[in-house]
């Protein structure tokens, strides 16, 4: 094997583990929105765990890609340790089927140069596919269809790769040295050791299995050697698992420790029992020469029977990873283990756990701003301390969920995905905002009470309008946001106008009652500010909702442009606008007036 043999040899791996990687990736994206469907309804049965597993795996094909999903589903407490185990058996067995897709390479020879089964070889039908693939990446313009096209492309990379591979290891066939090499790896030992190793090197199962596929070309690897050297593959491809669980929580280690636990078992009894029977019954293909259907089979035949031995200890399973890593598996913030680093490869689970984090901090900078509008009225010592812990809470998960969003952003992601991260951006600012307004008010609350300040009745009939039209406000944009309702996010922008007008009317209303010498500068002071922070909460509640409103549409974000247009609306925007100048105006204040 020369020099050249050697660089054809490592341009076609490189080749393989690209459209690898570029198929996996488009498949992942385009299976984005299921994979979100199907974990919902993922339920604690065995089963439907092992069938999510197995579908979802066969899709993306990588089963690494697969477990490492699982241990951020475990670390963040979407999916259960229980779960988990059912789905990792689920991933082994989904993985076999890229070693049968690579297996179409080997498809050749004299008695298949005519017929249909001549169509079969990669040669006759990959660039048709290739062909299509381009079409559709460089023309399509809906996102569904280019990520068809990346798939198509990656996947006839992918099997260039094998056949450049196959090529440049064919003259090996007569190397003496390759197959005395190659006799060492009959010591079943040696066998899994050396495919262990190629497996963690290269991270994926998958690719390694390709590898050896490609070498069984020179017709020097007997199933002898294969076996266990295939066993070995199925450990090495826990490494990518393993290391992504470096940063989790106990829980996603203990579901890496699965992973591994159960490759691990299955290759020391399945081995022990086929080296046992074989010393016994001299199995004759032994010694035959392996192809790569023949590691398919392998391969395959492996990985269902481990299932099989596996599934009725799935408890003790569970219980070996846990006396792996000891401690408890409680969190101390349920959300705070949401947004998980390996999820930024799947954006729209990243998304939905984005939103999740979005919606608490919407319904606990909401309740904040409740709380802070009765004290006005009561203060209460204790409800000034919730508040405060909300604050604290809302403001890291803003920084949390706002270096999550920008990492998130940095991926490849669809047009609509795009529009997600930019509309989450800008509301989790305002719901920031909402909470730091919350905090104004105790503040405000505790000056009342140091101070002793008490408002006329005018005054207080005055603030008890507005508190009521920014608590319904508040209900509106939270209900809009959480229910995505768009009807009712356009309700708000009218709303937000009747609060301007009515901080206006009560600030005019209390000069005049400073020039009548009816109220203080002091009480001045405090009721402007609990005037501005209520004006700017609601002001916020309108950057919300248009930004509903604007990304409904999948238009561009441009809040101005949409309070511009909602506000030339005409009939609609007059009615509401109308309907809660009535509901909130100010009688005894009009009659002073």
């Amino acid at each position: 094997m020369s020099i050249f043999d050697v660089l054809t040899l490592l341009c076609g791996l490189a080749l393989f583990l690209y459209g690898m990687d570029v198929m996996g990736k488009a498949l992942k994206k385009s299976a984005g929105k299921k994979l979100k469907v199907i974990l919902n309804h993922l339920t604690s049965s065995p089963l439907k765990g092992f069938l999510f597993g197995l579908g979802v795996t066969a899709v993306i094909q990588s089963s690494s890609a697969m477990t490492v999903m699982v241990v951020g589903f475990v670390n963040s407490g979407t999916m259960l340790l229980s779960q988990a185990v059912g789905v990792i058996m689920g991933a082994n067995v989904g993985t076999a089927v890229t070693a049968w897709l690579t297996g179409l390479a080997g498809i050749g020879g004299a008695e298949t140069v005519s017929g249909l089964l001549e169509w079969l070889k990669p040669s006759a039908w990959m660039p048709i596919l290739a062909l299509i693939g381009i079409c559709l990446t460089m023309f399509a313009k809906k996102d569904k269809n280019k990520n068809i096209g990346t798939i198509l492309m990656g996947f006839a990379i992918l099997m260039v790769g094998m056949e450049t591979m196959s090529g440049a290891v064919s003259g090996l066939k007569e190397s003496e040295s390759f197959q005395s090499i190659l006799i060492m790896f009959n010591n079943p030992i040696l066998g899994v050791l050396a495919g262990t190793v190629l497996t963690a090197i290269v991270q994926s199962s998958s690719a390694s299995v390709g590898i050896l596929q490609s070498l069984t070309t020179t017709g020097a690897i007997t199933y002898g050697a294969a076996i266990p050297i295939i066993m070995g593959q199925n450990i090495g491809t826990c490494i990518t698992a393993l290391i992504s669980s470096l940063n989790a929580g106990k829980n996603g280690k203990r579901a890496a420790l699965i992973h591994l636990y159960f490759n691990i078992i299955g290759v020391v009894v399945l081995l022990g029992a086929f080296s046992l029977v074989d010393l016994f019954l001299n199995f004759a293909f032994v010694d035959t020469a392996i192809d790569m259907w023949g590691v398919a089979l392998v391969h395959t035949v492996f990985k269902l029977l481990s299932v099989l031995i596996m599934a009725p200890f799935t408890k003790q399973l569970e219980k070996l990873a846990v006396i792996s890593v000891r401690g408890s598996a409680k969190e101390t913030d349920e959300y705070a283990n949401l947004l998980d680093d390996r999820f930024l490869d799947t954006p729209e689970v990243a998304l939905e756990r984005s939103h999740q984090i979005a919606r608490q901090m919407a319904k606990i900078s909401i309740f904040s701003l409740q709380n802070a509008i009765g004290m006005l009225d009561s203060y209460d010592e204790k409800t000034a301390s919730e508040i405060r812990e909300i604050e604290e809470k809302v403001d890291s998960y803003e920084d949390m969920l706002g270096s999550y969003l920008v990492k998130l952003s940095a991926r490849s992601l669809t047009t609509s995905e795009s529009h997600e991260v930019t509309k989450l951006l800008h509301l989790i600012g305002d719901f920031e905002r909402i909470s730091d307004h919350a905090l104004n008010l105790v503040e405000s609350a505790e000056e009342i009470k140091a101070k002793n300040i008490t408002f006329s009745a005018e005054a207080k009939n005055e603030l008890a309008s507005l508190k009521s039209a920014v608590l319904d406000i508040l209900s509106m944009t939270e209900n809009a946001y959480i229910e995505n309702d768009i009807a009712l996010a356009m309700k708000v922008e009218p709303l937000e106008q009747v609060v301007d007008y009515l901080k206006d009317h009560i600030r005019l209303q209390h000069i005049l009652r400073l020039q009548n010498s009816k109220c203080t500068i002091e009480h001045g002071f405090v009721l402007s500010d609990i005037l501005t922070n209520l004006e700017r909460v609601s002001d916020h509640c309108s950057n919300i909702a248009g930004c509903l409103v604007e990304m409904s549409a999948k238009n561009a974000l441009d809040l101005h442009g949409y309070l511009r247009g909602i506000k030339k609306s005409g009939e609609d925007f007059e009615q509401l606008y109308k309907e809660y100048m009535r509901k909130y105006t100010i009688q005894s204040t009009e009659e002073h007036a």
